[in-house]
């Protein structure tokens, strides 16, 4: 009876002791995996991107990448490298890009690319954070005189194959009943080239690409119009392969932080000011004078004041590559903060 006791009390000790190992070790910092492990060796991040498309990644006659996905990649390489310029951009078609990633060659995909069930569930990758609300529509010549896309019966339609946007096509005009004809290309550059030659009547792909084609490509941007209709939900997003959920997590929370930063007033301009002195909980958890997150991600303290200082938050981000004093000229819209109407809502970094 007595030996019993004993065996009880005695466990009921050694409870509490086990009790802190595991909390313990739930506390540990967390390794970032075999991805960020590659990437510190390399010394930079490689991004798979577009082959151009204005506004999103495309580069200058001097080989400078500029544009929001690029923008995005060279905050998750100054998080993770301290500097964001340590990226090296591979462009890929709409063909590659999947297997790109797949096979390792690059480390994000960052390639203005639809967030759909299809490639979320079969493609062994993992879609990140929504870092622009899109949605597909119509590039016609004003001389058409057509003022929606309703009145496109019997229109040849250029788009680019390998995308949704040809599904998209298909999908929309069998459910309004109107007979077109679509002409697809292997690339984005020969399909709207056919289109500004005259062999199509119309383009169509995602409408913020739509925008900085007929800036760009059109002898004449003021002889085209964007019809008024979006026929998709084309959420763009970065993906990362599967089978690194740490490397998944890092990406994911970058994003998250740029857009948190907006919400709380965090700019490139004001981020060191605000690291050395708000008193705000939430601004020092993300400048890295608080409470440190950056060790659950298995990084430094510092991880998104640096993204910050590289690029800046979403919404300078947006301004400068997309917004309406750029040369796409797009409004925010859809892509606002949630606090004024939009969708973008930061996780919150805690």
């Amino acid at each position: 009876m007595i030996s019993s006791f004993r065996l009880r009390f005695s466990r009921a000790r050694l409870l509490p002791a086990a009790l802190v190992i595991l909390l313990a070790a739930a506390a540990t910092p967390v390794w970032a995996g075999k991805t960020l492990d590659t990437l510190r060796q390399r010394g930079t991040l490689k991004c798979g991107v577009t082959n151009g498309v204005a506004g999103f990644s495309a580069p200058d006659t001097q080989g400078h990448w500029s544009g929001l996905d690029v923008d995005i990649c060279r905050a998750v390489a100054a998080a993770v490298l301290g500097d964001g310029h340590k990226v090296e951009f591979v462009p890929l078609n709409s063909k590659q890009r999947f297997s790109a990633l797949q096979a390792g060659e690059v480390d994000i995909l960052a390639r203005n690319t639809t967030w759909t069930l299809s490639r979320d569930a079969a493609l062994g990758l993992n879609f990140t954070t929504v870092t622009y609300y899109d949605g597909q529509g119509f590039l016609i010549p004003k001389k058409l005189k057509v003022t929606s896309a309703k009145q496109l019966r019997g229109a040849t339609i250029c788009t680019q194959s390998g995308t949704t946007s040809e599904k998209s096509i298909a999908d929309w005009f069998h459910t309004q009943n109107i007979p077109v004809k679509t002409v697809v290309f292997e690339n984005f550059e020969a399909a709207y080239k056919a289109f500004f030659s005259g062999r199509c009547q119309v383009f169509s792909t995602d409408a913020s690409a739509l925008a900085g084609l007929r800036n760009k490509e059109a002898a004449h941007p003021g002889d085209y119009m964007i019809l008024p209709e979006l026929i998709s939900k084309e959420p763009l997003a970065p993906a990362v392969r599967r089978g690194d959920d740490e490397w998944f997590a890092i990406v994911k929370w970058v994003s998250n932080a740029l857009i948190e930063a907006e919400e709380l007033g965090i700019t490139q301009a004001k981020a060191d000011a605000l690291k050395a002195s708000s008193k705000d909980p939430a601004v020092q958890r993300i400048l890295g004078s608080g409470e440190d997150m950056g060790k659950l991600l298995g990084l430094d303290k510092d991880w998104a004041y640096h993204a910050i200082k590289a690029v800046g938050n979403y919404g300078e981000i947006f301004e400068r590559n997309v917004g309406p004093k750029s040369a796409l000229g797009l409004p925010r819209g859809a892509n606002a903060l949630w606090t004024q109407g939009g969708l973008m809502y930061g996780l919150p970094v805690r």
